[in-house]
């Protein structure tokens, strides 16, 4: 079903106790913030609620609020940060793996690399695979990976996805993410952990934290999502039985808007399919 088109956040968002926010492409581009989407949610925590970033960024949540600072989100604007990074290796930790083998820009995810046990280490010594990015996503696909791929499988290595995004939309540039690997990896047979959006362990974190902060978890009804990635944030919402609120010029900006706008008919079209997650509203940006 079609989703309403709101022009203002504020009287769906008094209706929650708590929101479940993703960052890149609601809050920020990759280089500026969206000034509006942050005085939304500082005005939502003014009311009494509790606004919990879920990033499905592949670094620790002190990595995500460096970017949001780098790109001038407002620090009041969010009570906590639940990330992909934090969420990976929390997984490591718990099972326990010391032997990994490593995917992705070693500069710009050295945060999380940094916090893994052990040296990178080559394929045949390794007990597991992590996966932050491409390390070259500028020149590198998913077909540059399919041999890496291929001998993981045949060698039965269980495959940490730290970022579970297919894409990521820079400025005006897109780039392919650790989930497009991790992508081909499950669909060659081989087994994925996905440390984030939209699998469970990353609103179920969220709603950890938020009971932290709150004292009690809010029951689903009072939890609202906000997401631009009807893969990542809606289906995420849909499968912890919470509502969503779709942002339009984030990820799907060229299959809903035009000059700018949300189409109505485009709209229609990427939530005709059946299997496309439930959302109370759309907007162009989050705004109040």
């Amino acid at each position: 079903m079609t989703p309403p088109i709101l022009v203002h956040a504020g009287p769906l968002l008094v209706r929650y106790q708590a929101v479940f926010c993703d960052v890149w492409g609601v809050m920020h581009n990759g280089h500026t913030a969206y000034a509006e989407a942050g005085d939304a949610l500082v005005r939502f925590r003014g009311q009494g609620g509790t606004v919990v970033l879920v990033s499905n960024a592949p670094v620790p949540a002190a990595g995500v609020e460096r970017v949001l600072d780098k790109t001038g989100v407002r620090r009041d604007a969010w009570d906590a940060i639940v990330s992909s990074g934090d969420i990976a290796l929390a997984h490591i930790a718990e099972k326990g793996y010391r032997h990994l083998h490593r995917i992705g820009p070693t500069r710009r995810d050295s945060m999380l690399f940094a916090r893994l046990p052990g040296a990178n280490l080559p394929l045949n010594e390794a007990e597991a695979i992590v996966c932050t990015g491409l390390a070259d996503e500028i020149n590198e696909t998913v077909a540059s990976y399919q041999p890496l791929i291929e001998a993981g499988i045949a060698r039965g290595l269980p495959f940490v996805c730290a970022n579970p995004d297919l894409v990521v939309d820079v400025g005006d540039r897109r780039y392919l993410c650790a989930g497009s690997i991790a992508a081909e990896y499950e669909r060659r047979g081989g087994q994925v952990f996905w440390a984030g959006k939209p699998h469970p362990s990353a609103y179920a974190s969220a709603l950890a934290r938020a009971g932290e902060l709150r004292g009690a978890k809010p029951e689903p009804a009072h939890i609202l999502a906000i997401g631009d990635a009807v893969r990542t944030d809606l289906a995420a919402a849909q499968g912890m039985g919470i509502d969503a609120l779709f942002i339009a010029s984030g990820i799907h900006n060229d299959e809903v808007l035009t000059d700018g706008e949300i189409d109505a008919a485009k709209l229609a079209a990427l939530f005709a399919p059946s299997a496309t997650p439930p959302a109370v509203g759309v907007m162009t940006r989050l705004a109040w």
